[in-house]
């Protein structure tokens, strides 16, 4: 499927993470160093001794009763911001995720959400947005639950 696009948290965002050390609930952002961590701006996994900084971040949808914050990695350093057009995100692949959409009402889909290997996600990622109802499609770790990114129609 052509027309998609996997987004990063927002720009202003990952730079008051790293300019403020303060994170979108107002806790102390973390500096960690990981052998690997998925960082939210360039959507690639950080190599061993790479600094990432955690932090909550508030997702910008859905808003309403399935709203909640998700715990996120950004590189400490500058990084470029993933722009890609009709390419699953790097950080997807190799790992546990869940596809999961809303509605315009912020609702669940339900019949819509998947488990799946990262390798394996275009089946349901496709499949949610080409669903009409779908408005919102995030893509979290599965077991953690953590954001990786959110995906839009281009």
């Amino acid at each position: 499927m052509a027309g998609f696009r996997c987004l990063p948290i927002e720009s202003a965002t990952v730079e008051r993470f790293r300019r403020t050390g303060t994170d979108d609930r107002g806790n102390t952002v973390l500096v960690m160093q990981r052998e690997a961590g998925p960082c939210r701006n360039c959507l690639r996994d950080a190599v061993a001794g790479e600094p990432l900084l955690l932090g909550a971040y508030d997702l910008p949808a859905p808003r309403g009763i399935y709203w909640t914050p998700s715990p996120v990695f950004v590189h400490a350093h500058d990084c470029p911001r993933f722009t890609q057009a009709d390419t699953i995100a790097p950080i997807i692949r190799g790992r546990l995720v869940s596809v999961r959409s809303y509605d315009a009402a912020g609702m669940c889909l339900y019949d819509l959400g998947e488990v799946c290997d990262g390798d394996d996600v275009e089946t349901p990622l496709f499949r949610a947005l080409a669903d009409k109802r779908a408005q919102t499609v995030n893509i979290h770790t599965a077991r953690p639950g953590c954001l990786l990114c959110r995906v839009e129609r281009a």
